[in-house]
Order: structure tokens, then sequence, then C-alpha cells
């Protein structure tokens, strides 16, 4: 810990010391991080640094100073005044803050452009682009699935929580067709019965209980193989639907997944998607499902990234901290393509699409939007679809 401690402090004096030696005002590209070096997120904030100077090392440009300034975490004063001093130090872009409710603080600062990790909305709005993994490039990504899948009757499963209202507010706006939505109690106790309503448990398995006793009465050759097949299954009938998207994550997903297979939805028939789980391998602990498929960033440049992090930190890197590393990027290529200059958001809305670490993005329709790969979990194995 002491031995990462005194590589966090040289990186923090090496970003000041760049500063104070650039002085040609045209040829260097100053750029402000707010990031939470104080206060519950502390670690984090330290990861977010460490990945912009992975970056800065990987493009190879004296040109790029980084200022880094405390945000701390829900601490209104200290953001402001951060603020001000990048303000002072003549900075026109800033990744950061990481809280999308911060973002009423700083729509103020007109003149400044935020780019912040946040996934909440991908809208650019007044001076802020939020780069974060958005639902609405997730549930893009997953509709185009499906749909080559010739997958047409699909549900949308979330949980009734603080996010309910945000994510119908995002269904809403996608306007989607062809599709229904179903709100299940996150409580496990109560999950379950929710799941049974909406696949007709009940009534479902009275079929299969009448077919067996309809059978057990003969003795030909048929009924019997028939009846051994029953034995397997909880229910017969089918279900309507042939796609489901899960909006949910860690147990709580992992119960809705055993509550599907528990009420004997048909995987053979059924599609079962999800959000992006950032491959997290726990997943591979809920085997009841064969095959769960959902969006994501770039696997192997994940994998990439985070290996480079380690061997030359010392350390694993927080998830968004490839966010960050791809901010600078954006933040690099708009200021070279615009001659070594930044005036206002304008200069970031543009029709390349741009490759990065968690794969291709672009500007469209107002909206920063990520081309996301499907991935595949099977057999305990991410793999690309």
């Amino acid at each position: 810990m002491f031995k990462f401690f005194i590589i966090f402090i040289s990186y923090l004096l090496i970003f000041i010391n760049s500063y104070s030696l650039a002085d040609e005002k045209n040829k260097i590209l100053k750029v402000g991080l707010l990031a939470p070096f104080s206060g519950e997120y502390k670690d984090l904030g330290q990861s977010i640094m460490l990945s912009l100077q992975l970056a800065l090392s990987e493009i190879g440009d004296d040109s790029i100073t980084i200022l880094p300034r405390d945000s701390g975490s829900n601490n209104e004063e200290l953001l402001i005044n951060s603020i001000e001093q990048l303000k002072d130090e003549d900075v026109k872009v800033i990744i950061g803050p990481i809280n999308y409710k911060d973002f009423p603080k700083i729509k103020k600062y007109s003149d400044l452009v935020f780019i912040s990790p946040s996934n909440t909305d991908p809208k650019i709005q007044n001076n802020i682009i939020s780069i974060g993994i958005s639902l609405e490039s997730q549930i893009k990504a997953i509709t185009e699935f499906i749909k080559k899948q010739k997958k047409t009757k699909t549900i949308i499963l979330y949980p009734k929580n603080e996010y309910t209202d945000l994510i119908d507010s995002k269904l809403s706006n996608l306007q989607l067709s062809n599709y229904k939505v179903f709100k299940y109690d996150p409580d496990p106790k109560k999950l379950t019965g929710d799941i049974e309503k909406l696949t007709n448990y009940k009534q479902r398995k009275i079929n299969l209980q009448s077919r067996v006793k309809m059978l057990e009465n003969k003795d030909d050759e048929a009924s019997k193989i028939e009846l051994k097949k029953l034995e397997q299954r909880y229910t017969i009938g089918k279900i309507n639907f042939d796609s489901v998207i899960i909006i949910d994550f860690g147990n709580s997903l992992k119960s809705v997944l055993t509550s599907l297979v528990f009420v004997d939805v048909d995987q053979s028939d059924v599609l079962i998607t999800t959000v992006n789980q950032w491959f997290d391998k726990s997943i591979f602990l809920e085997n009841s499902i064969k095959t769960l498929y959902y969006p994501s960033i770039n696997q192997k440049n994940f994998i990439k990234y985070k290996d480079k992090f380690s061997k030359v930190f010392g350390t694993n890197p927080s998830e968004i901290t490839i966010l960050t590393y791809d901010a600078l990027g954006l933040i690099y290529y708009v200021w070279k393509k615009n001659d070594n200059k930044i005036d206002s958001l304008k200069d970031f809305v543009i029709k390349d699409r741009i490759k990065g670490k968690i794969g291709t993005f672009n500007f469209k329709n107002g909206q920063f939007l990520q081309e996301l790969d499907i991935y595949k979990v099977s057999n305990k194995k991410f793999k690309k679809f």
C-alpha cells in the first residue's frame, strides 16, 4: 500500500510539474480532472488518475497537460472550488465529475466542457458529454441482436426499485416496437411469484398434471415414452414471449435467471439476454441458465487494458477507468482535428466513428452512443457472438 501511495504522489507531481513547464498557450492541451481524491470514493479517484497517466504514455505527446483536482465525495463546496481553480488555469475541457447528480452544479459553467464517465444520460446536454456505457446503447445492441435471431415477442424485465422511473423514461424515449414491459419485486420471496404470473405457470402446471394423469391410464408404447419425457418437466404449454431482456445485476439478476428456470421456460425457444456485466465471472455460478447473452465493450481491449494497468502500477483498475482513458483519447483527437484548440462543446459533435479501448463510438442525433459487441455466456466462458 505504501508503494502504491508513493507512485500516486509521484504521478501527481509529474502532472503539476508538466504544467509549470508548458507555457506556449496555443500548443498546450490543458485537461482538467475532477475526481474524488478524498472521501468515500478516493480509491476510485486514484485509479482514474492512473488511467490518464497510462493514456498519456500511450499517446506520447508532451503537449498534453493534466491538472487533477479533488471533487470529493458528495462535497459541493469542494467541487465548485476545484472547478474555479481549473478556470483560473485557463482550462477549457474537464474529465469528470463521475456522478451525474453533480450535473446541475456544473451546467452554469457554460464556457467549459465536461466529459463524464457517467452512463445515466447519453444526451449531449448544455456543456456535458456522458461517455458511460448507457442503457440506450445496450438496448439498441440487444434489440438488433434479437431481431437478427428472428424473435418477435420480447419481454423487458426490470425490478421495482429506485431506478424504475429512470428506466421507464428511457424505454419510452427509445420508442421500441413489439416489446412488453414487466416489473418484478426484487424481494426473492416475491420474485418467483411474479415470474409465475408472467409465464402463466400455474395453468401450465395443471396442463402437465392433466396430461400425465391421462397417459398413466394407457399401456401403449408411445404413451409410455411421452410419460417418461413429461416426468422431466414442470409444465406443458407455450408462454407468450420468445425473448427476454433483463435489466438487472448481481444477485438480483441471478435470482431472476433461477426463477425463469424454475417456471420451466424452455431455453431452446426463449432467447435470454441481459445488460452489460463487465465480464463478471460470478455469473458462472448461475449454472441453471445454459446460455445468456449481453452487450459489452470489446473484451480483448478490456483485458489488455487491465493487464497493462496492473503491470505498470501494481494494482487493479476500477472498471470505469477505461472510460476516462478513452475520454483523454477523445479530447486529444478533437484538439488535433481542430488545429490544436478546443473552444466549446460544438467541437466534439463530429461525424467520425471513433475507435477507443471500449470499442467504436459516435455522436448521433445529439447523443453519445457506443457500438457494443454481443457476448455469449456459456460453459463458464465469455465468447463474442
